[in-house]
Formats: C-alpha cells, structure tokens, sequence
C-alpha cells in the first residue's frame, strides 16, 4: 500500500484472532435466536473487539498512505488504495463508497488473499514432499523452460504444462474454503428428497465434491496425470461442478486470478530456486502428517517443517512492501 508495511506482525495477530473466532464451533451456531447463547460463549463480543482492533487497524494504514502521496507529489502510479480513495473523493456513484467500505475491501484482501494462498501454497508442498516423483516431474519442467533465468516471472507461467496440472490437483484436494462461502436460498426448491425453504442458509462442501467417488478414479490420490488426458477441458472457473474449488456462477470468487497468481509464482519459485528434503532423515509419511484442521480454510493441522537446499541462486529482494 505504498510504504513498507512495518506492523505486518500485529495484522497477521489479529487475523489469526479473528479468522481462529470465526471458525470454532459456537452455541451462537446452533442457537442463532438464543440470547442466552451469545452471552454464555462471548464470542460475538470478542468477534467486534477484533473487528475494532482491525479497523483502527486500517485507519492507521490508510492515513500513512495518504501522507505518503501528499510528501510524493510527482508520483502519478495509483495502487488499489489510491484508485478507492479517488472514487471516493469523486462522488460519482449512485450509492457512495465510505471510509468503511474502504477499509472492509482492504482487509478482505489481505485476509483472504494471503490466508488462502499460505493453506494451498502449504498443502502443495505437502503433497509434493509425499510424492517425489511428481516433485522431481514438476521441478524439470520449471528448471528446464526457467533455464538460466534469474528469477520466475509470470509471463513464462503459461508454459508449464505440468505445473498446473499440480495446481488443480492440490486444489481438488485441498479446497481454499471448503464449504466456498455461504449461499441464501431465493425459491423453495427441493434437494435428493429434502424441502430448502426460502432464505435457508445452504453451504457447498467443495472439499467432499472433489473426492467424490463417482466423478474421480482413486479420489484420494494425488495424481495430477487426471487433469491431463480426458480432462483437460476441466478449468477453475466453475464449469463443470465436479471441481469447483472457487465456486461457480455468478458468486464464485472474485478473488480468484489474483489468488491463483500469488500461488503460482510461490509455489513455481521454491520448485526452482531450492530441492527439499525432510529434517533428520525422517519418511514422507511420518514428517508430513495431512490431517486437518477444518474452519473457514481447511489448515494443515501440524507445522510443515522442511530443509531447503539451493539449486539456483536467489535473486535479492527488497524488504516487504505492500504496493
């Protein structure tokens, strides 16, 4: 957001705070019209001191930023922020963006963005580590079209073939939100024999239609090969329900590109800067544990500890900015 974002360490807190609220099971949940379950769980009230915390959060990012560009006034580049800010200050929409439209886009992207990118980023790796032949597969691809390349650049990502074959794999498996986010019923309907009233809360476990038996072979397999041949018209964009790891129709994902991105240059960056090996000798099977912790993003319930070892140089980078 223009300068180095140096409280990086208390947003990450308050996310996880509120991403760790948002997820645990609630009395709030089974008794939604229980005013006696809110007061016994407290969770709706340390749900808005974290939402609090998060907007003076926010309020302290955005007065940086804006200071920033009054010192900078030759710079004529605008960020997402400047582009929100502008359309505020113009007035021209029928219903007026506020601060606090602001600073709930901004939040969402940092929250969503960078909490399901971290989950798949981390399973990838995981499923890679318990299947060195697609590791070894993946990583000669991207050495061999890299070759002699600095650093991975997005516009090469479009020749590696192989390499989003392991993307749509991780993501049949390892959804980014495994129920997707929740859908409101518009006309009674009925379901394999069930009555969804008006304004029922449906959820979508995408996390159960990608291991479902009946569309994929060995469901529980990671075996990018099936995207191959025979299946390589099956995209992320929600056309065919089978695999609907962002959703589909007109409420999947926005963020969608934008979080494929991010996963894509990470995950292709540690493939050809460095080899992996597990600390101390210990098996794949033993060190890499996949089981799960479900909520909002299904985590990896223990740490993902592995060993790098370089292959190729790493460029230097700048210290962490958010532009």
């Amino acid at each position: 957001m223009g300068s180095r974002f140096r409280d990086r360490a208390e947003f990450f807190r308050l996310m996880e705070k509120g991403i760790e609220l948002f997820s645990r099971p609630s009395l709030p949940d089974l008794y939604p019209s229980s005013r006696l379950a809110m007061l016994v769980s407290g969770v709706p009230d340390r749900m808005r001191r974290v939402r609090v915390e998060m907007m003076a959060f926010m309020d302290s990012i955005i007065q940086e930023h804006q200071l920033s560009k009054a010192d900078d006034t030759d710079s004529k580049e605008e960020d997402l922020l400047d582009v929100l800010l502008r359309i505020q200050r113009d007035g021209d929409l029928e219903f007026p963006i506020t601060m606090d439209n602001i600073k709930g886009v901004i939040a969402d992207l940092f929250v969503a963005g960078s909490e399901t990118s971290a989950t798949t980023l981390q399973w990838a790796m995981s499923e890679l580590m318990r299947n060195p032949r697609v590791m070894r597969k993946a990583q000669d691809e991207i050495r061999q079209v890299l070759k002699g390349q600095e650093r991975v650049s997005e516009a090469r990502l479009g020749e590696l073939e192989y390499f989003h074959l392991v993307i749509k794999e991780t993501l049949r498996l390892h959804p980014p939100s495994p129920l997707l986010l929740p859908r409101e019923c518009r006309s009674p309907c009925r379901v394999l024999g069930f009555d969804v009233p008006v304004g029922a809360t449906v959820l979508v476990n995408a996390w159960a239609i990608g291991r479902d038996p009946v569309h994929w072979d060995a469901p529980e397999e990671f075996a990018p090969e099936r995207f191959g041949h025979g299946r390589s018209s099956v995209d992320l964009k929600g056309t065919n329900f089978e695999f609907i790891p962002f959703g589909a129709g007109r409420r999947m994902c926005p963020g969608m590109m934008f979080g494929l991105a991010s996963v894509e240059i990470a995950l292709a960056s540690l493939l050809y800067h460095f080899d992996w090996k597990l600390p101390h000798g210990m098996a794949a099977e033993e060190a890499v544990d996949m089981k799960e912790v479900m909520g909002v993003t299904a985590r990896r319930r223990s740490d993902l500890l592995l060993v790098p070892v370089v292959h190729a140089p790493v460029p230097a980078y700048d210290p962490l900015t958010i532009d």
